[in-house]
């Protein structure tokens, strides 16, 4: 993840620059920053039971402050438990049950209070896990959400209204001809399910899209396919719970309610047809499995036989997955599937219809709940053929391809970019061009997933709408869209759009008009400059194509030695190497003794700023012997300033290192937070051998201006599999099972690099 740095030779620490080394008598060869978090895991194992100690006290504090509530009721329903052993013996067996279960029969005898006790208990031992478990997860999330005062009120009040507006339907209806209601209003049950489901369901308006809908559908998959095909009293209390909360939700949360949509997307279109389908799928294998008598009758007649289940499965679970991709295949069988039951529907209708006008007789068991499935499979066909315009994707689409590399380097040079820009330049990017040809965006794409790379190149005022035109493309393409390596302009626009961003890096910019190498902070590369001069090391600023074959097998022989001390796979993607550096635009800084020895190497890509113009340097490969001249990358990159300056360059660019940066989180945490921190435990583990995090503590030394360089994501539900897809960017040849074995030996390697306890190494400054 590192923008625009290969890693290099230099992350060892050496005996003239880095003394603390040789305090602590490790070998020269370790990475530093190997040696800093290794002996930081040292320490920190030493003290693990404090460390314990410490977590519990802040799980403890956290539970206390921001879910007193949650915690409060879930204790309560633990203990009550225990002291009047529901825990282990059934409570609706009990002769106390009809004072605390709730119900028609405790309403009627004046029992009100049992609308409160009986959300403390379960009616069975093992229903305790299901209730206080989805009570912690789902009212813990409201209380998290909304605060504890308004998830208090939420909570208790859904509970108590759902249960009492569920009790008065029944009570309503039980002296109908309807069977089902007469028998369910003769029930009584227990828990606090009723409330949670209502306290999920307002905090879902606090979300954003498209995850409150995310939230919302599985909801109500979940209480329409209980509700229709089960139809318990605890059913029904969800049921009215939902269908109170939910449309309330937006009020209920005041001054937090999200933004009113302006209607449903791309996205939000494929989910509604993949909730209505997994609702009928589900509904297919729970009226198999637990066969009942709901609100519409028997399932007897209705349910599938075994081997039509099977069928219905294995087709359901693939156009599932097609369906939430946008495949045009997918959505032409679920169409099929839903005008099929449909179709049935309607003739069974007629065929009824035709009976009874010449007195014929019909079986009617199980009737109802045939035709309010059918009604079901309807309402999916119809929302398929509405939102069929998002379901364009092919499965072989022929993705096309911009002129390439050649219409890159020219809007390049006329509309300018980042430092990173060069490298949209490089091969085996593909370009994302908008049909008027004047601006692009360059990606790699890998697992389904288009990952762009650095900031759009457009004119002024369109690098929004070529990202949205991008991310379009990608929506009906079947692809996941990211930009990877963004700067603050291009976050603003992707914010814009509802995404969110992350920080994977930090470029390091040196500003060169008042650039001197005066003061202690410059100590080390005055000392660097100085023996090179003593030593009759020069600097050579060329273009490495032109240079004779002498010299091109010395810096061949040194990116060799690099690769081969590594003993892992050679990176790519924002990592170039010697075919990039080859590039006649690219500048190549050498330092050569007087017998014509190289002692080291870096690259230097060009930085356009608009109009044709050259303003600035990024580097980009570096290279050094193992047994040369050992501050010569000190030396190289000093010197290289100071050429570009006298040629009226105004800045250079060290760029990044992946996987290493200050700390500071994205988006003020949450979700981005631990996106972070997942990338900064991978840091360590690579560090042993790329020396990534000893690469970002190196360019400390010149001082650098630090621009934060980002990820940008449509939302959370993408990282994973953006996560495979930028692991397959940097490592391309490398498949998924390699992959996991990389990350063992990865693993395996940190631990073995552990060295024995000693104080430790003082962390650089950031």
């Amino acid at each position: 993840m590192r923008p625009g740095t290969r890693p290099w030779a230099e992350t060892t620490l050496s005996r003239e620059s880095d003394s603390p080394t040789e305090n602590l008598g490790l070998p020269l060869d370790v990475p530093f920053g190997a040696v800093h978090e290794t002996l930081s895991m040292t320490n920190a194992s030493s003290a693990t039971a404090p460390v314990v100690r410490g977590h519990v006290r802040r799980t403890v504090a956290v539970l206390r402050q921001r879910l007193p509530f949650t915690s409060t009721v879930v204790l309560a329903m633990l203990l009550l438990a225990v002291a009047s052993g529901a825990l282990w013996s059934a409570m609706e067996d009990r002769p106390a049950f009809p004072f605390i279960g709730y119900g028609v029969p405790s309403l009627e005898a004046g029992r009100w209070w049992t609308v409160i006790t009986g959300s403390f208990f379960a009616i069975i031992p093992w229903y305790y896990l299901p209730m206080v478990g989805s009570f912690a997860f789902l009212v813990g999330f409201a209380e998290w959400r909304l605060g504890t005062r308004r998830a208090m009120a939420v909570t208790i009040g859904g509970q108590v209204v759902s249960v009492l507006v569920a009790t008065l339907f029944l009570a309503l209806c039980r002296n109908s001809d309807w069977v089902w209601a007469a028998r369910v209003a003769g029930n009584l049950d227990a828990g606090f399910s009723g409330g949670a489901l209502a306290a999920v369901a307002v905090a879902s308006a606090t979300l954003r899209a498209p995850w409150r809908l995310r939230v919302r559908a599985g909801l109500c998959v979940y209480a329409g396919v209980a509700i229709i095909y089960v139809g318990s009293l605890a059913d029904l209390v969800h049921f009215f719970a939902l269908l109170l909360a939910v449309p309330l939700g937006k009020r209920l949360v005041g001054a937090r309610r999200a933004p009113r949509p302006v209607g449903p997307n791309v996205r939000e279109w494929r989910l509604l047809a993949v909730a209505g389908l997994l609702l009928l799928t589900i509904a297919e294998v729970t009226m198999f499995f637990v066969p009942g008598t709901g609100p519409f009758g028997s399932a007897d007649g209705v349910s599938l036989s075994a081997p039509e289940l099977v069928v219905l499965i294995v087709l359901a679970v693939p156009v599932l997955n097609g369906l939430r991709k946008g495949s045009l295949v997918a959505w032409r069988w679920a169409v099929g599937l839903s005008a099929f039951v449909t179709l049935q529907g309607l003739v069974t209708a007629v065929l009824i219809e035709v009976a009874v006008l010449f007195g014929g007789e019909y079986d009617t068991v199980g009737l109802p709940l045939f035709f309010v499935d059918n009604l079901l499979w309807m309402v999916e066909l119809i929302l398929l053929l509405v939102g069929r315009h998002a379901f364009l994707v092919h499965r072989r689409r022929r993705y096309t391809q911009s002129p390439g590399a050649a219409l890159a380097r020219t809007l390049l040079g006329r509309h300018g970019g980042s430092t990173l820009s060069w490298m949209t330049t490089w091969p085996s990017n593909k370009y994302f061009v908008r049909a008027d040809g004047r601006s692009y965006l360059a990606y790699r794409r890998h697992a389904r997933v288009a990952v762009a790379l650095g900031d759009p190149i457009a004119p002024d005022g369109t690098a929004a709408d070529t990202v949205t035109e991008f991310a379009a493309m990608c929506e009906n393409s079947g692809l996941v869209p990211c930009v990877f390596s963004a700067t603050d302009a291009t976050i603003a626009v992707t914010r814009e759009l509802g995404w969110q961003h992350v920080k994977v890096a930090e470029d390091n910019v040196l500003d060169l008009p008042d650039l001197e190498f005066r003061g202690k902070a410059w100590q080390d590369v005055r000392t660097a400059l100085n023996k090179a001069a003593k030593q009759g090391i020069d600097f050579r600023l060329v273009r490495l194509a032109d240079q004779p074959e002498p010299i091109l097998a010395q810096v061949r022989a040194l990116s060799e030695e690099w690769m081969s001390g590594k003993g892992m796979p050679e990176m790519g993607f924002t990592l170039g190497g010697l075919d990039e550096a080859m590039d006649p635009a690219t500048r190549v800084g050498l330092a050569v003794d007087a017998e014509g020895k190289v002692h080291g190497v870096t690259s230097w890509m060009p930085v356009h700023t608009g109009a044709g113009e050259v303003s600035g340097w990024t580097l980009d490969v570096m290279r050094r012997s193992a047994h040369g001249f050992r501050p010569v990358m000190e030396f190289l990159i000093a010197s290289a300033c100071l050429a570009f300056r006298d040629e009226g360059a105004r800045f250079v660019s060290l760029s990044g290192a992946p996987l290493a940066h200050s700390h500071s989180y994205g988006n003020g945490g949450g979700p981005a937070r631990m996106v972070e921190r997942a990338l900064e435990s991978l840091g360590r583990l690579m560090e042993p051998y790329y020396g990534f995090r000893s690469l970002h503590a190196f360019k400390a030394k010149f001082q650098p201006r630090r621009v934060p360089l980002y990820l940008a994501f449509r939302d959370e539900a993408d990282l994973p599999r953006i996560g495979l897809a930028l692991s397959r960017a940097y490592l391309p040849g490398l498949r998924l099972r390699e992959l996991t074995k990389l990350v063992r030996k990865l693993s395996k390697g940190a631990r073995s690099l552990t060295p024995p306890a000693r104080r430790p190494v003082p962390a650089a400054s950031h």
